[in-house]
């Protein structure tokens, strides 16, 4: 799994003119998935977001987790995170899973990290054509990657 988080003041996704998901302060977590994530990558993801020191604490330190600012967190499927770039000019997406693997992966995650911040996340909507708008504090930007932890 990879994942890009951005703190943000705040977020929203849009499908088809209609707002399905909306937060203030907290995370923005753009979710790739490939055929090789289990479970055991949504547990040290969903962890590690859940207490990532990124928030300012009173002296203006980033030394707080989402969980110690009581933020919240909007998680968005991107099968682009997954891109292969080396040859010609057009991204190959051949790493992406495919729906039927990707879609109980995204619930899965979406699930634990509610169970890691002990209230609701919210949620774009797999494989739609969505608009995501946020405003990026810091701005902080931050790139995960299961498969190469460092």
């Amino acid at each position: 799994m990879k994942v890009v988080i951005q703190r943000v003041t705040h977020a929203s996704v849009t499908i088809e003119g209609q707002k399905v998901a909306e937060i203030k302060s907290g995370l923005l977590v753009l979710l790739g998935i490939i055929n090789e994530d289990t479970k055991d990558d949504i547990n040290w993801l969903t962890k590690k977001i859940a207490n990532l020191r990124i928030f300012n604490d009173a002296d203006g330190v980033m030394n707080k987790s989402l969980i110690e600012n009581d933020g919240d967190a909007i998680v968005v499927s991107q099968f682009t995170l997954h891109a292969a770039t080396k040859k010609g000019n057009r991204p190959s997406y051949i790493k992406a899973a495919k729906p039927d693997i990707a879609i109980p992966l995204y619930q899965s995650f979406v699930n634990q990290l509610e169970v890691e911040l002990g209230k609701e996340v919210q949620s774009g909507v797999f494989g739609s054509d969505m608009k995501v708008e946020l405003l990026n504090d810091g701005p902080v930007t931050i790139i995960i990657d299961t498969k190469n932890k460092e």
